[in-house]
């Protein structure tokens, strides 16, 4: 596994402790490989996270958003019928675990779906009105005209 050291950042970059902060934070979590998920745009400004769970009941699952931290937790319950059985071979990785993903501003939640052994969450970008692009109103260019006008007269 390769380290990466991001100190000269914080001592060149002012306001970018964010950014630093988060690419330390990919950078460890990369080394955490269970359990495998996709993440998808699904429009403009849609996307979808897909978590594989095989094993895993929907009250074994937690979906949480907490300050532009989605975490999804999963904690298997004790199986009552595991002594009952005798494997051969267990390939079905049925651990606990807690997955991050770090979103940006003013994306939300939609909605989380259990199926077919798939975690299902989607996910939008809602911009508030305030950040969306409008359109500004081209005014004639009276008020240039009458600064022109009256700068003409003085000077005569």
């Amino acid at each position: 596994m390769r380290t990466f050291d991001f100190t000269p950042l914080y001592r060149s970059a002012v306001g970018f402790d964010r950014l630093a902060t988060l690419l330390e934070s990919a950078a460890r979590t990369s080394e955490q490989g269970w359990p495998p998920y996709n993440i998808q745009s699904t429009g403009e400004n849609q996307y979808r996270i897909e978590v594989a769970v095989a094993g895993f009941a929907p009250d074994e699952l937690t979906v949480e958003v907490k300050e532009n931290l989605l975490t999804v937790t999963g904690r298997k319950t004790a199986n009552d019928d595991a002594g009952e059985r005798t494997f051969l071979h267990r390939g079905l990785a049925e651990r606990d675990f807690e997955r991050r993903f770090q979103l940006a501003d003013y994306v939300v939640v939609r909605s989380a779906d259990l199926a077919h052994g798939l975690l299902t969450i989607d996910l939008a970008r809602e911009l508030p009105e305030a950040l969306k692009p409008r359109t500004i109103a081209i005014g004639t260019g009276a008020l240039i005209e009458n600064k022109a006008g009256k700068a003409g007269k003085t000077a005569a």
